[in-house]
């Protein structure tokens, strides 16, 4: 059976990356299809598989940021004709737009968030730019409709984005959690200058991850010390707040096994640090939101965070900490996001959706 794998874009380090390295591993020989492969920006892990780009990243105005071929980028995967008997689009943006011989199952993180969540995507843009979607929204959710019903089947990685798909989409979602993308079994490094013992919080710049929320509450807790990942620039913050960039998987599993815990308050779909930092052990304080309350268990993982004001934060935070936490309970509650479990449920429900002879969605 010929199978291809499709993502929006492969030019950064982040969960969906990881689900897509996943989804590839679950059906050996897969190709993967992407509208721009960046492979120094992306993991190495790709380099093992046949990827095939429709070339954006030789556009160096797009290559340095992708947003700019918001626009076409939907077209460009309109147009292309995927010669496959199974399709899997991985998709938070355009990659379910593309079209298929054969069956089309889409594996959804999120329904693009510029056009159903609108104001947690506006979060940092400038006035030029929200007016640019703005103009381009009606356009943009024409092809998103027509790339969603052209599908046999959709599956959501939480009950969360199940909702959401239900409600851009009018499709009824089974949800398949993704794996923990990164776990203790692997190659350690230590990362210079950063003592053990720290809170730490992964997630890429964007405004909805809320990193400079959690800045400026540790800022003011001068006992504790922040190291961040993956955010935005370090300027202006104490040095009790430590920013981190290019973080190699190895330094990784250091930070997560050197963490006392992980501080997670993003709006997050499904949101994978929170389980990859269970399979080390480490509490989780979260907000209580998202698709935190699927993975998270008061009491037994960790605590919610309150963020209501900063002054409440802080002092969650600060019960987070100076509490005895049994890393051997959390280790367990961890082991369901393993990559093994991912495949065989995701196999199973792909059969499921692929198997109506009219190859119709799932529709409410």
């Amino acid at each position: 059976m010929r199978v291809v794998v499709a993502h929006d874009y492969l030019s950064q380090r982040g969960g969906a990356e990881r689900v897509v390295l996943e989804m590839a591993r679950a059906y050996p020989g897969a190709t993967v299809l992407t509208s721009m492969y960046v492979p120094e920006r992306t993991y190495p892990e790709f380099r093992d598989l046949t990827v095939r780009s429709l070339g954006l990243e030789r556009i160096p105005a797009i290559r340095r940021d992708l947003r700019r071929a918001l626009p076409v980028i939907g077209a460009l995967f309109r147009r292309e004709v995927v010669d496959a008997d199974l399709l899997l689009c991985s998709s938070s943006g355009f990659a379910h737009q593309l079209r298929g011989r054969g069956r089309k199952v889409v594996y959804c993180h999120n329904p693009p968030r510029w056009l159903y969540q609108w104001e947690d995507y506006a979060v940092g843009l400038g006035a030029s730019e929200r007016l640019a979607f703005r103009l381009m929204r009606s356009r943009l959710l024409r092809g998103d409709q027509e790339g969603a019903r052209s599908a046999c089947g959709y599956i959501a990685n939480s009950a969360n984005v199940a909702r959401r798909i239900a409600s851009a989409y009018g499709i009824v979602a089974p949800v398949v959690h993704p794996p923990r993308g990164l776990g203790p079994d692997g190659a350690y490094e230590v990362v210079p200058d950063v003592a053990p013992g720290f809170l730490l919080t992964v997630g890429r710049p964007r405004g909805y991850k809320r990193t400079d929320l959690l800045k400026e509450a540790v800022a003011g807790m001068p006992e504790q010390t922040l190291v961040t990942v993956g955010g935005g620039p370090s300027d202006g913050w104490p040095p009790n707040v430590v920013q981190l960039t290019d973080v190699s998987d190895a330094q990784l599993r250091w930070l997560y096994r050197s963490a006392r815990a992980l501080l997670a308050c993003s709006r997050e779909d499904f949101g994978l640090t929170p389980v990859e930092a269970f399979a080390f052990g480490v509490p989780v304080g979260a907000t209580r939101e998202g698709g935190y309350l699927e993975t998270c268990v008061e009491g037994r993982t960790g605590l919610w965070l309150d963020a209501d004001s900063m002054s409440a934060l802080r002092a969650s935070i600060r019960k987070l900490v100076e509490h005895d936490w049994d890393s051997a309970a959390i280790t367990r509650h961890g082991q369901r996001w393993q990559s093994s479990s991912f495949a065989r449920e995701f196999r199973r429900v792909v059969d499921d959706l692929s198997s109506d002879p009219l190859g119709r969605p799932n529709a409410q």
